[in-house]
């Protein structure tokens, strides 16, 4: 199983924490210094059954610095795909990508305890 974070985001830690107090092996991979592609945003997207907005970082300083509450609604769906791939720091972590191909964003231990159960 993938487990995409950022070692700064205190979010990410506790999922982390969680992770290893349960056993569950992962894959660790940094979501800043190897974001995802265009092709596994799409794919995690469609796995996951959410909006696509639930994909990015609302509350990163990125996202306020460029409006994106305002642009998003205009944007198509492969121009957020493509923002997204463009930096990192615009997508909500963690991303817990299950290995078969279930994807939890963001961290929710009701949730993940559900899905890794």
């Amino acid at each position: 199983m993938l487990f995409l974070c950022y070692s700064r985001c205190s979010t990410c830690k506790k999922a982390q924490k969680w992770l290893d107090e349960q056993g569950i092996a992962y894959t660790q991979r940094d979501i800043k210094e190897d974001n995802p592609t265009l092709q596994e945003l799409e794919t995690w997207h469609q796995a996951s059954a959410l909006p696509l907005k639930k994909f990015f970082n609302t509350s990163g300083q990125l996202y306020r610095a460029l409006s994106l509450s305002k642009k998003l609604p205009d944007m198509t769906q492969a121009e957020q795909y493509a923002l997204l791939a463009s930096d990192g720091m615009l997508v909500k972590r963690p991303i817990l990508v299950l290995d078969d191909g279930r994807v939890l964003v963001g961290f929710q231990q009701d949730q993940w305890a559900e899905a890794l159960g």
